[in-house]
C-alpha cells in the first residue's frame, strides 16, 4: 500500500525535517500549514487547524495513511493553551474522520512534559534525571497532556495507531521558528564577531556546570517515521535526544571557535540573551546589508527568551532513550556536530555570512 503522510506544521523545524526525511524514503507527502512555503517533494496545504470549515475543504482529496503533528500554538496562559492545542488536533482529526485512512498517528511534545509548562517551568516536585517515560505526568495543567488525550481519544474511536516523541531543544532550520535556539545563537555569535562585544554565555551555573542533551530535528524525524512503521512501537510514547551528553562549558566553547571567536569564560552571573540582545535589530540589518543576507529581520531568526529559558534552568536535565533503543531505533547524532550542519546550511542559504 502506497504511503501517504501528511505533516502538520510542515515549515517548522520539526516538521520541515520529518516531510524532508520521509520524500527520501520515497513517501507521497502533504505538508499543511498556515502559511506554505515551497518545499522539494511536498505538495503544499493552506489551512488553519482553528478554522473546520476551511480545515475540511482543504483536505479535501486527500487521504493520508499516517500523520505527523509537529505544530502548536503558544498564547498568554495555559489554559488558553490547552483550549486552542486541543481544539487544533480535535478538529483535525474530525476532518479526517470519515476518509478512514489513518493508520497512524505521530505527535511530537517535548521534555516540558517532564519540567511542566512555561507558567510553572522548572519548578515544583520533578522527576528525578535522567527522565524516563514512565515517570508519567505532573499532577499540572499542561498543553501537551491535553494533545496527547486528543490524539488518544481519537485513535480509540477511529481505530489508528500512535506514537508520543519528546525531544529535548531542537537543532534544525527553520525561518520565523518560535523556539529556534541553534539559529539564535548562530546569530548572536555572528552579531559578537561583527561588532567584537564578547561572547557570553547567557544561563545559569547549574547549565554550564551539569551535563545535557539536545535533539538534531534530523534523530527526531528518524524516531518519528520509524516510530510509524514498526508495530513493536505502535501506542507507544518515546523520549528522543541524540544519544551523546555535553556540559555547556564545553559547547559554548566549541560554538565560538567554530565562528572564529573567543567565548568569554563564565563568572556565574546570568545575563540572558534577551537583554544582551535588546538593541540588536538595526545592527543585524546592517550586517545583512552589507553582506547581502537573506533575512533583515531579526525577530525572524532569533527567539531570546526560549533560548534563555533553556540555558537559564537551575537543575539538569538530561533524557533517556532506552524505551526506543530496546526496541530497535539505533539512530546517533554528536551535538556539536548537529551545530555546525545548521550553521553551514545557514551560510548557504544566506542567511548567515559566508565567512
Amino acid at each position: 500500500m502506497e504511503r501517504k503522510a501528511l505533516v502538520v506544521g510542515a515549515t517548522g523545524i520539526q516538521g520541515t525535517a520529518v516531510a524532508d526525511q520521509l520524500v527520501l524514503d520515497g513517501w507521497t507527502v502533504y505538508g499543511l500549514s498556515r502559511t506554505p512555503q515551497l518545499q522539494d517533494g511536498v505538495t503544499p496545504v493552506a489551512a488553519d487547524l482553528l478554522q473546520p470549515e476551511t480545515l475540511a475543504k482543504a483536505l479535501d482529496g486527500i487521504a493520508p495513511t499516517h500523520v505527523f503533528l509537529t505544530t502548536w500554538l503558544r498564547r498568554d496562559t495555559e489554559a488558553e493553551n490547552i483550549r486552542v492545542n486541543a481544539a487544533m488536533l480535535r478538529n483535525l482529526f474530525d476532518a479526517l474522520r470519515e476518509k478512514g485512512s489513518v493508520q497512524h498517528t505521530a505527535l511530537v511534545t517535548g521534555l516540558k512534559h517532564y519540567l511542566g509548562p512555561f507558567e510553572a517551568y522548572g519548578k515544583g516536585t520533578l522527576p528525578k534525571t535522567p527522565f524516563r517515560e514512565d515517570q508519567g505526568r505532573l499532577n499540572v495543567e499542561n498543553f501537551y497532556y491535553a494533545q496527547e488525550d486528543e490524539v488518544f481519544a481519537a485513535a480509540e474511536r477511529d481505530g489508528f495507531g500512535w506514537s508520543i516523541h519528546r525531544p529535548h531543544t531542537v537543532i534544525g532550520k527553520a525561518v520565523g521558528n518560535a523556539m529556534n535556539m541553534g539559529t539564535t545563537l548562530a546569530v548572536y555569535a555572528t552579531i559578537c564577531r561583527e561588532t567584537g562585544r564578547p561572547f557570553r554565555f547567557p544561563g545559569s551555573a547549574v547549565q554550564w556546570n551539569s551535563l545535557t542533551d539536545m535533539t538534531d530535528a534530523r534523530q527526531l524525524a528518524a524516531q518519528a517515521i520509524w516510530a510509524a512503521t514498526t508495530p513493536a512501537a505502535r501506542n507507544q510514547d518515546f523520549n528522543i535526544v541524540n544519544g551523546d551528553v555535553f556540559r555547556w562549558s564545553w559547547m559554548w566553547h566549541r560554538i565560538a571557535d567554530w565562528f572564529g571567536i573567543k567565548a568569554e569564560e563564565f563568572d556565574g552571573t546570568v545575563r540572558p540573551l534577551e537583554e544582551q540582545m535588546r538593541d540588536d535589530a538595526g545592527i543585524w540589518a546592517g550586517i545583512a546589508e552589507r553582506h547581502g543576507l537573506s533575512e533583515h529581520d531579526l525577530s525572524r531568526l532569533v527567539s531570546p527568551w526560549h533560548t534563555d529559558a533553556d540555558l537559564g534552568r537551575p537543575i539538569e536535565v538530561v533524557t533517556d532513550m532506552s524505551k526506543s533503543r530496546k526496541l530497535g531505533f539505533t539512530g546517533y547524532q554528536a551535538t556539536d556536530e548537529a551545530f555546525f550542519d545548521l550553521f553551514e546550511r545557514l551560510r548557504a542559504d544566506g542567511i548567515l555570512p559566508s565567512n
